[in-house]
């Protein structure tokens, strides 16, 4: 009898769940419906075409599954180890050679005119769609006006669907085929409409500019993108460096920016023992696994890469990446594997900090640069090695009992 009674009470409870999804869903529709017909009026003060208006903008279709991700908080954070291995792996490098080698005569015109050496062109390819093997399933435009119908981003995500559309236009792209991710990022090395339009390069000289169907569009387009951002020719990205026994690590991160020479005078050096080399030029160090792990000096370059994705793990990974594409060895140190962190643990972590006095802003269970700045400040203030890595030692420092998972 209980046991029927709580059948009944759960069947209950999953119908009006399931009433109160499919209510939101047809407010969702019935708003985007509305939003649909803005987006009209702002594409004909665009101007594009009645055509393109009657077609593409007033067939636009809402995913409620981009919303779901665009929402998404994961439950857990990656470390380095866990991120790095699984982006720079054999298969990978064997392939970016392969490619490498293969389109050897474009790659060379394009270090030529932009100055940008091969390898890095293969090793974003490489990071972005695994060298175009997934470029996404999404429509592009109908992504775009999912998010343009969202209030958060909407200015943001009403410009970038502009200018799909006029993308669309210029070179007669089928709506159907203008797929990739589900935040509008497209083609080959993913770039988002309006970077699309900006330094996207007719590579092979049809008249047409084809991030999904022409290497030679997306190779130079990268080039392009990489040159605009700053790229310096003939400057490495960084390299791993070997740190001496009891470092400090009192310098850290891209605000301690300071010469090669004084590096040096710390009495860091090459991997193979060798002194650094360019002692004018400047560079940032990062332990992204903390003392356990690789050590990396960033030079302008890894900042340019920055620029493309604003995340430390991405950039070291497409400069090692090429490096190993262009013959390299792999790490001298290998990123340990610490699994990945739990981002409720990091949010208690971030408000213990605070309460101490360790300024790391709003708990928000991502490890940002504040955030190692305050673990750091905090494993000095306890005679810890302050990498600012949240290790065990660490965490039972601030009287949590956990491990990363």
């Amino acid at each position: 009898m209980v046991s029927s009674q709580y059948s009944s009470v759960l069947k209950s409870a999953l119908f009006f769940s399931s009433c109160f999804v499919s209510l939101q869903s047809i407010a969702a529709v019935d708003d985007f419906s509305q939003c649909v017909d803005k987006l009209k009026v702002t594409a004909r003060s665009e101007g594009l075409s009645e055509q393109t208006i009657n077609t593409s903008v007033a067939n636009l279709k809402f995913i409620p599954r981009v919303i779901e991700l665009d929402n998404q908080q994961p439950e857990f954070s990656q470390t380095f180890g866990n991120y790095f291995n699984k982006r720079v792996t054999d298969w990978r490098v064997k392939e970016g050679r392969r490619l490498l080698a293969e389109n050897r005569e474009l790659l060379n015109k394009l270090t030529k005119e932009y100055g940008v050496p091969g390898q890095y062109i293969i090793s974003f390819w490489g990071l972005e769609t695994n060298f175009g093997g997934y470029k996404g399933k999404m429509s592009v435009l109908n992504s775009l006006a999912t998010l343009a119908c969202d209030p958060r981003r909407s200015d943001y995500f009403t410009n970038e669907l502009m200018q799909a559309l006029k993308l669309k236009e210029k070179y007669n792209f089928d709506d159907a085929t203008m797929v990739g991710s589900w935040a509008g990022a497209m083609g080959h090395t993913q770039f988002m409409p309006t970077n699309y339009a900006k330094y996207a390069v007719d590579g092979d000289g049809d008249g047409k500019v084809d991030l999904w169907n022409s290497t030679a569009d997306a190779l130079t387009s990268a080039a392009n993108f990489l040159q605009q951002l700053g790229w310096k020719a003939n400057e490495r990205w960084g390299r791993e460096v070997t740190l001496p026994e009891n470092y400090d690590y009192q310098y850290l991160g891209r605000k301690h920016s300071q010469p090669l020479t004084q590096w040096a005078a710390l009495n860091i050096t090459q991997t193979s023992g060798k002194p650094l080399s360019t002692p004018d030029m400047k560079a940032s160090l990062y332990v992204p696994s903390g003392h356990t792990g690789p050590a990396f000096l960033g030079y302008d370059n890894f900042d340019v890469i920055m620029r493309w994705n604003r995340s430390e793990f991405y950039a070291i990974a497409v400069g090692h990446l090429a490096d190993r594409i262009n013959g390299a060895a792999p790490l001298h140190v290998s990123a340990p594997e610490h699994g990945m962190f739990n981002r409720s643990d990091i949010k208690v972590m971030q408000a213990k900090l605070n309460e101490l006095g360790f300024d790391v802003g709003k708990p928000d269970g991502v490890l940002g640069r504040n955030s190692i700045a305050g673990v750091q400040a905090f494993q000095r203030s306890k005679n810890l090695i302050a990498d600012g890595f949240p290790d065990e030692k660490t965490f039972a420092a601030l009287g949590m009992d956990i491990g990363n998972q």
